[in-house]
């Protein structure tokens, strides 16, 4: 029965009830109770309470926020690049020295922006994060040496200190993955998410051995352990003679196909790299040197200093279904900074003492700047051989942005001027 047959159900009972003597009325009341499924206490009230009021519509909630706080909201969000609700708000007290120099916020708007509860934040930004979503590629190559020699690494990560890491390769052909193109090395901390990114021009041995030794020497922690997956470019002689001249660094790897063996960087691959720079091919010098000076400047400062991550604490299976519970979001530079064993603590009392001089925003817009000059870097993407001489139309004829010869782009494209109008709105220069 709807919500308008019981309404008006109840009003010809009710015209009933009042005028019926006590047998009546205990008629009524059975046949009211087995009707509307409702227990007979709550039908003598409804009675007693007279018929429902016609035209009757629930009273919805104003809107708690102005409008100006959410365009405040949506411009942090965005120059955060993209956190989800629970990290954003853990950020939020850590940015708010700069949102107040940047935005002119009042007291009260300062107080509500950190009131706002994670689900009122994924409301509010609900639209735009639907416009985001992208796929991903892969150009991974199964390596044959060494099989027998790198042991699998198999369960979930049980770390209570730092030094243990999962690597991967990020490819940068754009729709055709011929010829010689870049690549980023992606390598995360199990322990505090820390990330360290380095690009190659192409994913040759040595280009990837150099990159490992270089992120190593500028990690705040001690590396103990990389889990690779089962590429060529990780299973091979270089890396591993590298490792065992290192005895506290161990080298594992993942079964073959199972993407989830390295769960932790294949999320780091989607969030830390395709959002950054995208689908588009980057195959030249200039791309690659201008990636590497993201990557090694602002890019690992913002990511690693000011944008708060969770950790899974433990999984229960509830009959079919398994429940997550993770920690409080944390920044990973915080987690480093509490952990008492296995970190460089120079290096971490530097980081923190930098942290105090830095300005998130400003540092997001640098960023930004950045991106745009490495966008501008991309080259376009070859046909693929074996459509270059038939009929079937290629790859590149089927642009997926609405350019010719376009990949796809990066979610971050466009939001400048999105930024800049909401900013114009807002009264800021």
């Amino acid at each position: 029965m709807g919500i308008a047959a019981k309404r008006e159900y109840m009003k010809k009972t009710w015209e009933r009830y009042v005028h019926a003597d006590r047998k009546g009325k205990t008629r009524i009341l059975d046949e009211f109770c087995a009707t509307y499924e409702c227990d007979r206490k709550y039908a003598i009230r409804l009675m007693r309470r007279g018929p429902p009021p016609e035209g009757r519509r629930r009273r919805r909630r104003g809107h708690s926020y102005a409008k100006r706080l959410i365009d405040i909201l949506h411009s942090v969000w965005e120059l955060s690049h993209y956190l989800w609700s629970e990290r954003l708000k853990e950020a939020l007290p850590l940015w708010l020295p700069s949102i107040r120099r940047h935005y002119h916020t009042t007291p009260e708007e300062e107080r509500q922006l950190l009131k706002m509860s994670p689900s009122t934040m994924d409301r509010r930004l609900k639209d735009r994060k639907i416009l985001l979503r992208k796929r991903i590629y892969g150009t991974t190559k199964p390596g044959t040496w060494l099989k027998h020699v790198i042991p699998i690494r198999r369960g979930p990560w049980n770390v209570r200190r730092p030094g243990q890491t999962e690597m991967d390769l990020v490819s940068h052909s754009g729709n055709c993955a011929e010829g010689d193109f870049a690549h980023t090395l992606n390598m995360t901390g199990i322990f505090s998410a820390w990330v360290e990114r380095r690009c190659l021009p192409t994913k040759a041995q040595h280009y990837v051995c150099e990159a490992v030794a270089e992120i190593r020497a500028e990690l705040p922690f001690d590396l103990l352990g990389v889990d690779v997956d089962s590429g060529s470019e990780f299973i091979n002689h270089m890396l591993y003679d590298y490792c065992e001249r290192r005895p506290k660094v161990k080298l594992t790897r993942s079964r073959p196909d199972k993407k989830n063996d390295n769960a932790h960087i294949e999320q780091k691959n989607n969030t830390h790299v395709r959002q950054w720079l995208g689908y588009f091919r980057y195959d030249t010098p200039q791309a690659v040197a201008a990636i590497n000076d993201l990557y090694r400047n602002e890019l690992r400062l913002f990511q690693n200093l000011f944008q708060p991550s969770v950790r899974l604490k433990q999984k229960v299976r509830i009959g079919s279904r398994v429940r997550r519970y993770y920690d409080k979001p944390r920044t990973p530079l915080d987690r480093l900074a509490a952990c008492r064993k296995g970190t460089r603590k120079e290096r971490v009392a530097e980081l923190l003492a930098l942290r105090k001089t830095l300005d998130p925003i400003a540092l997001s817009r640098t960023i930004d700047a950045k991106l745009r000059r490495i966008w501008a870097l991309a080259s376009k993407t070859p046909k693929p051989a074996r459509h270059r001489a038939g009929t079937i139309p290629s790859y590149s004829d089927k642009p997926l942005s609405g350019e010719p010869h376009a990949p796809a782009l990066p979610p971050t494209l466009g939001r400048f001027e999105r930024i800049a109008e909401r900013e114009q709105r807002l009264g800021i220069a």
